[in-house]
């Protein structure tokens, strides 16, 4: 019996070892800059970095980066190479370029949200998935983290604004013009007080429900301050496989990128949701708006507002 789970062990560290030498996890740790950890059992090389370069205070309280302030990236050995999956702490003038960064390196964007309340400054979590070559995802994924260093090499504070230094404040008074708007995106638009907002909508459904535009699987935007110096908000609504095309668009145009997340469960098909904030001329800021769109083929799928 000795000899047979002896002969187990074996067996079971050759199979452990070819899984880290599949995944040359000496390779990860010199691409990425970190020293990870084999778990052995799952198969899976993980390298970890806390964010403590930024004090972060929730609830009043100075939380310790084990508490939830921690960078991960995980590597696991697939068939056509390996899997990357992870989390990446970010403050809120580091998410676009992070992002930005992960997907001009071939990652996925999967989930951008808070997992705080009354923190200062502000924490989101970028979640990222990956496969390809050792090579490929750990340099991609090193290419995230050396992002946020050098933003923050730069300015040790998070900013608190996107506005950048010597640009004008948004008027008290909103005054855009809808007749150009409503040419870019070929609809008819919501008009409130000098607003301007449009909304497309999508079929899905949900428990065997038909679900549409009044039942929140809408994409809108939403346009305030002047001509010349507007800002937009807004939401997509995405299938999965429309995500990570409509975020590239929308980021290239310098549209940054709030949150992504699901607002539904056992939809068909599957929505994902993502909230914007731009500023620029209105014009500008509708055609970068409008490329999403086209991107995600959403104003095939939906009737214009009458």
């Amino acid at each position: 019996m000795k000899q047979i789970f002896a002969i187990t062990l074996l067996f079971a560290a050759s199979v452990f070892a070819s899984v880290a030498a599949g995944l040359d996890t000496t390779r990860i740790d010199e691409l990425t800059g970190l020293k990870g950890k084999m778990n052995e059992k799952e198969g899976v090389y993980k390298v970890t970095f806390p964010r403590n370069d930024v004090k972060v205070v929730v609830d009043r309280w100075t939380m310790p980066p084990f508490m939830g302030l921690g960078t991960w990236a995980a590597f696991t050995e697939t068939k056509n190479g390996a899997m990357v999956m992870g989390d990446t702490v970010l403050f809120e003038d580091e998410v676009n370029a992070a992002m930005s960064a992960a997907l001009d390196n071939g990652l996925s964007v999967t989930a951008l949200h808070n997992h705080f309340f009354f923190d200062h400054p502000k924490v989101f979590f970028m979640h990222i998935e990956g496969e390809g070559t050792i090579e490929k995802l750990a340099s991609a994924v090193r290419k995230v983290y050396d992002t946020t260093k050098t933003i923050r090499g730069s300015n040790a504070k998070p900013a608190e604004s996107f506005s950048v230094v010597g640009e004008p404040s948004l008027p008290e008074k909103n005054s855009i013009a809808a007749a150009r708007l409503n040419e870019i995106f070929e609809t008819q638009s919501e008009l409130k007080d000098g607003m301007v907002k449009f909304t497309i909508g999508r079929p899905a459904k949900m428990h065997g429900v038909n679900i549409d535009k009044d039942m929140g699987v809408n994409t809108w935007a939403a346009f305030a301050g002047t001509d010349d110096n507007a800002i937009v908000d807004g939401d997509f609504a995405v299938t999965e496989d429309e995500l990570q095309p409509v975020l590239r668009s929308l980021l290239k145009d310098k549209i940054n990128i709030v949150a992504i997340h699901q607002h539904m469960t056992h939809e068909e098909p599957r929505i994902m949701f993502f909230h914007y904030w731009g500023r620029g001329r209105a014009k500008d800021l509708a055609n970068a708006v409008k490329g999403g769109f086209l991107v995600g083929g959403l104003l095939k799928v939906s009737s214009p507002l009458p």
